[in-house]
């Protein structure tokens, strides 16, 4: 066998610090990249809202816009309420062992996660009324509708990172508590879905925030959320930049909250982390 020798005759001590340097060049460079980028991006929002947004129109739809952030944010509680609970069994139901009840959650999920939400927003708002015989009775269908499509489709994305969440808890977990005396039921319950509930949290929040960006589809069976009244300001008055501003301004004043809630809930459930 051919003896190898090293290419690099130089000390152990000299290549180590070659490495530092190295990793400072790497770190100064992501420093200048990221001070560019953010200067840009800075100057650009500056030169826009300088520029091109109107502050007298600016003033005058404020409270259009105001209207329309309360009433997604309404949406948003109400949707996200009801889909966390129907995603809650959902998820149970895609782990059980009995046919009829797996088969049935499998489809339901493959059904909502398949198709398109703004269809199903038209199969409830159009559908269901289509259905009734005689006088439909519900007036102002529309934010029930809302509602009911948007909790349909997120429940069966609930129901899946609860499903993967429960499938991450070790199975001797629930075999435990059932040594102890628990039911099947009291071992889901107080054993296996708190751990499942951390493990499926950061996938249930992110769920949240798309929630609230898909509020942006209801547009199509008139309901008035934000992105209806940017189009209708901007049918109006052929200004599209002081309604982006305002636009961008509504959804950034629900997710950005959101998703502090949701790191920090994150945080507090981490593993070996002050959970308490």
């Amino acid at each position: 066998m051919a003896e190898s020798y090293p290419t690099d005759s130089r000390p152990a001590e000299d290549r180590v610090d070659e490495s530092a340097i190295n990793d400072r060049t790497l770190k100064y460079a992501g420093i200048a990249v990221s001070s560019v980028f953010t200067l840009v991006v800075v100057g650009l929002i500056g030169y826009i809202v300088y520029a091109k947004v109107s502050f007298d129109l600016l003033v005058t739809i404020f409270p259009r816009f105001v209207d329309a952030y309360l009433l997604v944010l309404q949406i948003f509680v109400a949707g996200s309420v009801l889909s966390v609970f129907a995603g809650v069994f959902v998820g149970f139901m895609r782990v059980s062992d009995t046919f009829p009840t797996g088969t049935v959650a499998k489809g339901y999920v493959q059904f909502f996660r398949g198709t398109p939400l703004l269809f199903q927003i038209i199969i409830v708002y159009f559908g269901i009324p289509a259905l009734w015989t005689g006088t439909f009775p519900i007036q102002n269908w529309e934010l029930p509708a809302a509602i009911i499509a948007l909790t349909l489709n997120h429940a069966a994305y609930t129901g899946e990172a609860i499903r993967g969440g429960i499938g991450a808890v070790p199975d001797g977990q629930l075999e435990a508590a059932r040594s102890l005396g628990m039911s099947y039921t009291q071992g889901m319950r107080e054993v296996v879905l708190p751990q499942a509930w951390r493990n499926a949290l950061a996938a249930i929040g992110n769920d949240q925030v798309i929630l609230v960006k898909d509020t942006s589809l209801l547009t199509v069976i008139a309901v008035p959320e934000i992105i209806s009244v940017f189009r209708s300001v901007n049918s109006a008055t052929f200004d599209p930049w002081t309604p982006i501003v305002l636009t961008a301004v509504a959804y950034l004043g629900i997710t950005l909250p959101l998703g502090y809630v949701v790191s920090s809930l994150e945080d507090r459930s981490d593993w070996g982390g002050d959970g308490r």
